[in-house]
């Protein structure tokens, strides 16, 4: 399975910020939206993203408050990517590596939209299930003549 495969699930709805915006506007939007980031463009480029886990800890810097800070002072300015063709146990691994919750999905420098790890679960969990579904139903569909054979 690959990241292509959650996308076509997922639709592609993206959610971006510019890295000037004030932070307490994004956490607005993020809230707003029930969503857990945003991505981070400028000038039709991907330069960061920012998750509660960024706004939080840029409020404990601040004593408690967001103040004027903007996106760009607490955004990772370095996320993982990936692309759309990306293998999921690949991606599994450079999130858990990273600790990463949010992964943008980039096809050269071309947005294609952004997955979580909860999207990644879901799918491994789905695949399971079908490939569990599929399973019991060639073992109920086996010929009587071999049901001795099953137990």
């Amino acid at each position: 399975m690959k990241v292509l495969d959650i996308l076509r699930v997922k639709g592609n709805t993206l959610y971006t910020v510019q890295p000037d915006e004030p932070l307490a506007k994004a956490a607005q939007i993020m809230a707003e939206k029930d969503i857990g980031s945003l991505v981070v463009m400028e000038h039709g480029d991907l330069v960061g993203m920012l998750t509660f886990r960024e706004v939080l800890v840029c409020i404990v810097k601040n004593g408690g408050e967001i103040g004027s800070t903007l996106v760009r002072t607490a955004m990772d300015d370095h996320p993982l990517t990936c692309t759309s063709e990306t293998e999921l146990d690949e991606v599994r691994r450079m999130m858990l590596e990273r600790h990463a919750r949010y992964m943008p999905v980039m096809n050269q420098k071309v947005m294609m939209g952004v997955i979580s790890l909860y999207d990644v679960a879901k799918a491994v969990v789905d695949s399971q299930n079908f490939e569990n579904k599929m399973l019991k139903a060639y073992i109920r569909d086996w010929p009587e003549e071999d049901a001795a054979d099953r137990g």
